[in-house]
């Protein structure tokens, strides 16, 4: 293990936190508020911690595979732990635990909270929350690459926090250079800049329109208001973010594709037909639902439905309405879409469409060998390739483990509190899959302040799990991992 390596690389990151928080310093700054010397003072702590790391260890040698998983794992909690100092300095959530959780949910694009009431806390707190998203939206430790002096030690720590279903598609992004990994950042910051102008010439303030954006993109779902996207009750915001959310679910392959205007790639994406026909599918869906049932207007209907999801599909979170209070079999179609989680290689968690597209493809297959034709060769094709059979094995392995990575951390929860079956799985659900909002007494209207410091840690654990896809940060709890 190149601890010294590790070590360098974690320190990069802890200063790429301090120069985030120059922006809500900033903004800090020009209110007023008094949130500015809390700030500061995290910038200053996370520069401190980082800058020593970094630059004292020169020529810290090539970054191993196994290393590569130590710092996706890793970096995500010491950032994490150094981006709450700025709220328990300023008492906005005087907790440790509880700051913790906020910004483990904020970069792992997760989008659940302990906060009773966001309204009350300053402009630069919000900001620093929000823009959390867009760091770790893109994926955190992306960003160390930018500074690795080789291309090999990039590639394998992007490997590390990248989706077996890029894997999977055999179309993975590949970093072998820094220019690569920065194209694919602006290919981002120009979708959230495009989100931006949209909102403000809707009417929507500057700060909104960052905050709302910064968690649109990166699929998370913080929002300064209490009623989240809901507290605007527009059409327009509506249909806006909606757009945005979509977009944050197609694999990023696909606009840098876009961005080479190769466009026989894009028409060959098998992922992304499967995907445009079940976000069509559900939304249109439950708005019939909604309007059959008399919950709204047709026009509402649809507004809400498609709104709501695409919020959940994409693992977003935001809420225009309180859907626990919808009709039993919407609920039903909005609980699916919490499993799915859009494209592999996206801003999205959950269990991605392709591995869908390959469990139902070789269900179909297995069915036709063993019933109609049993002499057969089991030949599944993606894109217009063949894949692998040990493809489909891992797109199985990997929705096994997030089935039983729920029903056990369910069970964990159900130990550890006094709440109800559907509340348990259901912070199991919101957090492993990067959701954020869920149901029963953690639904949209709700929070996670009521668990113990030992659940929200646990689930905390979950969102990191589920936001680098199970295998790279659970392959640390076997053994042999650690065998030199």
């Amino acid at each position: 293990m190149n601890w010294r390596a590790i070590s360098s690389l974690i320190g990069a990151l802890l200063l790429a936190t301090a120069v985030g928080m120059l922006l809500p310093l900033g903004w800090a700054l020009s209110t007023g508020e008094g949130d500015a010397l809390a700030l500061a003072l995290g910038a200053l702590i996370a520069a401190g911690c980082g800058g020593p790391l970094r630059w004292r260890l020169r020529n810290p040698g090539e970054l191993s595979a196994r290393d590569a998983f130590v710092v996706a794992t890793l970096g995500w909690i010491f950032v994490s732990a150094v981006s709450a100092i700025p709220f328990i300095v300023y008492g906005a959530i005087p907790s440790p635990v509880d700051a913790f959780f906020e910004m483990m949910s904020g970069y792992t694009t997760t989008g659940s909270t302990i906060l009773n009431d966001i309204e009350v806390l300053p402009q630069g707190l919000l900001l620093w929350r929000s823009e959390t998203h867009l760091i770790g939206g893109m994926g955190f430790v992306t960003l160390a690459v930018t500074v690795l002096p080789h291309g090999l030690g990039g590639l394998r720590l992007f490997r590390a926090e990248s989706s077996p279903g890029q894997v999977v598609t055999r179309e993975r992004f590949l970093p072998r250079n820094r220019d690569a990994i920065r194209t694919l950042w602006l290919i981002y910051l120009a979708l959230n800049a495009a989100q931006v102008v949209l909102l403000m010439a809707g009417g929507m303030p500057l700060f909104d329109s960052l905050c709302h954006t910064f968690g649109t993109v990166s699929t998370s779902g913080y929002s300064p208001y209490n009623d989240s996207i809901g507290h605007y009750d527009s059409l327009w915001f509506d249909a806006v973010i909606s757009l945005f959310m979509f977009l944050g679910g197609v694999t990023f392959l696909l606009f840098f594709s876009l961005w080479q205007r190769d466009w026989k790639t894009i028409h060959a994406n098998t992922e992304l037909r499967w995907y445009l026909s079940i976000t069509g599918l559900l939304c249109g869906s439950v708005a019939v639902i909604l309007w059959w049932n008399g919950t709204y207007p047709a026009l509402k209907s649809v507004q809400y439905a498609v709104f709501q999801v695409l919020s959940l599909l994409t693992t977003t979170g935001f809420a225009t309405a309180d859907y626990e209070l919808w009709p039993q079999s919407a609920q039903m179609l909005l609980v699916f879409s919490c499993f799915i989680g859009a494209c592999a290689g996206s801003t999205t968690s959950g269990i991605k469409v392709v591995h869908y597209v390959l469990i139902i493809k070789f269900m179909v297959q297995e069915i036709r060998r063993q019933y109609f034709q049993p002499l057969s060769i089991v030949s599944i094709r993606l894109n217009g390739r063949r894949v692998d059979l040990g493809v489909v094995h891992l797109a199985l392995a990997y929705f096994i483990v997030n089935i039983f990575m729920i029903l056990s951390g369910g069970f964990v929860v159900t130990l550890a509190e006094d709440v109800d079956l559907v509340t348990a799985l259901s912070s199991i659900v919101a957090t492993l899959m990067n959701i954020g909002p869920g149901w029963g007494d953690i639904g949209p209207t709700e929070n996670f302040s009521q668990f113990s410091d030992f659940t929200k840690l646990f689930l905390s654990g979950n969102m990191l799990v589920g936001r680098l896809e199970m295998f790279s940060t659970l392959v640390l709890f076997y053994p042999g991992f650690w065998r030199s």
